[in-house]
């Protein structure tokens, strides 16, 4: 089933005003609406990551998530990650992670990722080869851990 999905590298600059609506509304419908999480998502960090928009046959998006590498201010990290509700329990969240490992692996080689994850997704994420680090935190209302694979 997720044979029909097109996976799309893109940069912030790369978005059309319909594409950046379509993400934008994405994940608000899940983030804010579906998980009642009202949370600031637009964070400053979009306009500096590299995304990946995944979309079904007739263009619609699935499941997306964003990457960025060290900078300064910031460890390399992916977030935002999302899956829309039709697209769970189908593999598509193991093969965005994954695409979204690879592409830190190839452009950072090297480089610890950090992600914050909802504290029920810890085991999903240790199979990728991540370690719970500290405490469970609040984020809007959901617990999270900060997660690292080094």
């Amino acid at each position: 089933m997720t044979a029909d999905l097109t996976f799309n590298w893109q940069g912030f600059e790369d978005f059309t005003p319909v594409t950046l609506y379509a993400m934008l509304r994405f994940r608000q419908d899940v983030f804010i609406v579906e998980q009642q999480s009202p949370y600031p998502d637009l964070d400053g960090q979009d306009p500096f990551c590299r995304h990946l928009l995944v979309t079904d046959i007739m263009g619609r998006l699935v499941a997306y998530l964003r990457a960025r590498g060290p900078n300064l201010e910031t460890a390399a990290f992916i977030g935002r990650i999302v899956i829309a509700r039709d697209w769970r329990g189908k593999g598509l969240g193991r093969q965005l992670v994954q695409a979204g490992l690879d592409f830190m692996d190839q452009t950072f080689p090297g480089q610890p990722i950090e992600i914050g994850a909802q504290e029920h997704l810890t085991d999903f994420y240790m199979g990728f080869g991540f370690v719970r680090e500290g405490e469970t935190y609040d984020d809007g209302g959901i617990p999270h851990v900060t997660m690292w694979r080094r």
